[in-house]
């Protein structure tokens, strides 16, 4: 836990949340600044600032519970998020999974998806270097 971190205050109860689901490593609460109706958080209680801080027995529960928000607001389509530093759009510095329903072209998450092209010599080189370090 991080004194300073809203996100361990809200585990701890020193700040009120939405809580939709808590468990000994998970918990799960309302957006207060939703894109959209059901938009909610799903956050390891263990403090992380990215995901490669967080222990993978602290991981283990989020996408099921991710599953059941799902099911539970009835979303059709939906974006689950989770954002790593500033640069890539990171604001609370303590790991967290967002569902966002996207009921309809204006409500929900957009996105941009600027690809680039490919060089299947360099595609393949990354491939293996990345492999190799896994």
């Amino acid at each position: 836990m991080s004194a300073a971190c809203i996100f361990c205050k809200i585990v701890k109860g020193d700040i009120p949340s939405f809580k939709l689901f808590e468990s000994d490593k998970v918990l799960a609460f309302l957006d207060i600044n939703p894109l959209s109706k059901g938009h909610a958080l799903v956050i390891p209680k263990f403090h992380g600032e990215k995901l490669t801080d967080i222990p993978d027995d602290s991981l283990a529960e989020i996408l099921p519970v991710v599953k059941k928000l799902v099911k539970a607001t009835g979303a059709e389509n939906y974006n689950v998020l989770q954002n790593n530093g500033r640069i890539a759009h990171q604001e609370v510095d303590h790991v967290h999974f967002h569902m966002i329903p996207k009921p309809n072209s204006e409500e929900g998450m957009g996105i941009s998806w600027p690809q680039q092209k490919t060089d299947m010599d360099g595609l393949k080189a990354l491939l293996a270097d990345i492999k190799s370090k896994m």
